[in-house]
């Protein structure tokens, strides 16, 4: 997309019949938030900035008030911040008729932007990484459920992944998804069913620094609404059916040089195949490794997820996808990446990349030395390298890695760590009321996982 401004915007809207702008963010959750605004208006509130409330702050996917959290709010007297658009955002909604169009925001306090707001977050991290003259091209695979909007009932009986008779049903879906999203920037790679009864998993290309979250951002959203249209539901929540396969969201990333022209992942002269670069940062990552599964898989339901496809330690290997990084090594050196495997489809995509430049950062400050690579199962003890940490399992063993983790913590912000930190404590107090009243009565909230993330996920 060529980069806009306000004059470009407003030239685009009066060439075209729009009524309507969404104004929109991106909430601590990756849930999008926005306000529309007619068309006639957008000058105005785009240059005076549109007032948000900062319940995006500090409240849980369903929008209830995490109370851990309300000091946020109360010191600032539940007020406002306001938002100004990020004009290189813009873009206009086809499957609206394009006669709605959408622009992603910067939230500000005082004038100052939100350093707590995740995609802030990020924008910093990418800044540190440009400083050391490098730059990151990424992308997230998300995988979804797709189910009858009214029954709430996965599209296909049976999960076969990859399957032509289950991919032939989703011709209607498929061809509106390819027709569409390439339109708002997101251009399509693949398109495939996975292992569970309606899963489905739709990759795109990958993106230089900021564009790759605001790319994920769109993409789910996109990906929400024209389901709807369809008389479907899409969920990105990670495990919605219990009995079922989990969803994940692999982040593909590479190293380049700060112009985005030369890549720095790949040496096939180091028996690694890996430049010193990329293993400095890949040491990065799987030290932190414990410390950002908060991060990665932000959810109680998240850590239903582990399964024989999700990494349970810090390991690497080439083309292993037992481990925590996956290695894609070709050739073309422009083809080189790597696969974070633990990353949920619930995470917020803007925190899965300020997490690991964060990481990736600090092996490359370090020059962390990376482990050697797992060339068997990483879920044998005895393929692993000596001293190799394991992921946490659950909310409190991943709340307490993150908080013990002072790199991650001092990267993503004080102010962030007490909001998303409070917003932890209490999903897991919602966990823990459930199993008490089962436990008592065998009467348990079994389904408050579905009503707080299977829609809004």
């Amino acid at each position: 997309m060529d980069m806009m401004d306000q004059a470009k915007v407003l030239e685009l809207l009066e060439s075209r019949e729009v009524n309507l702008v969404r104004f929109e963010l991106s909430d601590m959750h990756g849930v999008p938030r926005c306000k529309t605004i007619p068309t006639s208006l957008f000058k105005k509130k785009a240059s005076e900035g549109l007032n948000f409330g900062l319940g995006f702050m500090n409240k849980d996917p369903g929008y209830n008030i995490v109370h851990g959290s309300k000091e946020y709010l109360e010191k600032r007297n539940f007020g406002d911040c306001v938002c100004f658009p990020e004009y290189n955002t813009f873009t206009l909604l086809p499957w609206c008729g394009n006669t709605t169009g959408r622009v992603l925001l910067e939230p500000r306090l005082d004038g100052i932007p939100i350093a707590a707001y995740p995609r802030n977050i990020a924008k910093r991290q990418l800044d540190r990484l440009k400083n050391l003259g490098y730059s990151l091209l990424s992308a997230h695979e998300h995988e979804f459920y797709l189910v009858d909007k009214e029954t709430r009932k996965p599209i296909y009986d049976i999960g076969n992944l990859r399957a032509t008779s289950n991919n032939f049903q989703l011709g209607k879906f498929y061809n509106e998804i390819a027709k569409q999203l390439p339109k708002v920037g997101v251009e399509i790679e693949t398109l495939e069913t996975g292992c569970g009864a309606g899963q489905l998993q739709v990759t795109y290309r990958p993106a230089f620094g900021i564009r790759a979250p605001d790319n994920a951002h769109t993409y789910k959203i996109s990906i929400k609404e024209i389901a709807y249209q369809q008389g479907y539901m899409a969920t990105f929540m990670t495990k919605p059916f219990f009995d079922d396969e989990s969803n994940g969201a692999h982040f593909c990333h590479s190293l380049w040089d700060v112009t985005e022209t030369i890549p720095l992942t790949h040496d096939p002269d180091d028996p690694t195949g890996l430049s010193q670069v990329a293993q400095h940062w890949m040491a990065g990552i799987l030290k932190h490794a414990p410390g950002l599964a908060l991060l990665l898989t932000p959810t109680v339901n998240c850590f239903r997820r582990y399964d024989f496809t999700t990494p349970v330690n810090a390991t690497w290997g080439v083309d292993n996808r037992s481990c925590y990084l996956r290695v894609k090594l070709r050739d073309d050196a422009k083809n080189a990446y790597m696969e974070n495997r633990a990353s949920s489809s619930a995470s917020n995509p803007y925190l899965t990349l300020a997490a690991t430049v964060a990481a990736g950062i600090d092996g490359i400050q370090h020059k962390l030395a990376l482990p050697k690579g797992v060339s068997g199962s990483a879920y044998n003890n005895m393929n692993l390298p000596l001293g190799t940490s394991m992921i946490p399992h659950n909310m409190k063993d991943a709340l307490k890695a993150f908080l013990d983790d002072e790199v991650i913590c001092k990267s993503m912000g004080e102010d962030f760590v007490k909001l998303f930190t409070a917003a932890k404590m209490h999903e897991m107090e919602l966990e823990e009321k459930a199993n008490r009243e089962a436990k008592v009565n065998g009467d348990g909230d079994s389904d408050w996982e579905h009503i707080l993330y299977f829609e809004s996920m």
